[in-house]
């Protein structure tokens, strides 16, 4: 109750609930093609690059996000083109990517003169700094993966479920790759502001995992993760409020707890094999 009259009252509680709901969007689409394709090493492999685009623009003086949406997209290319064209090694060369990105973060944040801790947020994420612009820009974000997903639904999901079929349907596997970890990487931008770095692969994949469990088309289970999302974001805001907790944080708690939960009831509640089925 006290979060809620906080929030007709407050408006970065305000920003900070539009901001977790614009999270959901896109952790609730791009997550279930994360989860069903099974690129989660990739994903965090652009996740963790993007803190050397930060730290580069942050030292130059320029916007922290602008310079992560910037090496986020770099970050998929690469990745991407490295786990097209060199598979055997690609878990050794996306390792590299991901430490090397933080590693150039780290020391241009070092660097910088007149250094903020206010950029360390970005590890741990500080959904109540987002601000009224930072809200606008997840909105565009939002907007553009949604309109890119609904213009070429059915090429993602050939790539996404059998790519030789794809090839054979003329559809050009190797653009709608790219196309869809280059999508990948702007929900990651979308929601390092809510959890931060080292969180974001947790919000980004644990909705559209439990959904998972629960529905059988991509649709469905696109629309189920961002209603969790969405739980989860609100939930773990309000709960952190009154006893001061890092909300972004107990977003993943909550969020973690749920799958955990969620499994092990899947797990009791699937029927046993009778004898005469078990040959």
């Amino acid at each position: 109750m006290e979060f809620l009259s906080a929030l007709i009252s407050q408006p970065f509680l305000q920003n900070a609930l539009l901001a977790g709901l614009l999270a959901s969007i896109g952790c609730g689409i791009m997550g279930t093609y994360v989860v069903v394709k099974r690129i989660n090493f990739l994903a965090g492999g652009i996740a963790h690059s993007v803190l050397g685009g930060m730290g580069v623009a942050y030292f130059f003086g320029k916007s922290p996000i602008a310079g992560a949406i910037v090496a986020a997209i770099i970050a998929a290319l690469v990745i991407g083109w490295v786990s097209l064209k060199w598979q055997e090694n690609e878990d050794t060369i996306i390792a590299a990517i991901w430490s090397v990105g933080m590693a150039i973060g780290v020391i241009f944040i070092a660097k910088t003169p007149g250094y903020s801790v206010d950029l360390m947020s970005y590890l741990f994420g500080n959904i109540l700094m987002v601000s009224g612009k930072g809200v606008l820009l997840m909105l565009l974000l939002d907007i553009f993966l949604v309109a890119i997903v609904m213009l070429f639904y059915k090429q993602l999901l050939a790539v996404c479920f059998d790519e030789e079929f794809a090839r054979l349907r003329g559809v050009n596997v190797t653009f709608f790759y790219l196309l869809l970890l280059c999508m990948v990487a702007l929900t990651v931008v979308l929601l390092i502001q809510v959890v931060g770095i080292i969180l974001v692969i947790a919000l980004l994949t644990l909705p559209a995992a439990i959904a998972l469990q629960y529905q059988g088309s991509l649709l469905r289970i696109m629309i189920t993760a961002v209603l969790l999302g969405a739980i989860f974001t609100s939930g773990g805001l309000a709960l952190s409020y009154e006893p001061d907790l890092p909300a972004g944080a107990t977003i993943i708690l909550i969020a973690g707890s749920t799958y955990l939960l969620s499994t092990i009831a899947k797990g009791l509640l699937k029927p046993k094999p009778r004898v005469d089925d078990m040959g």
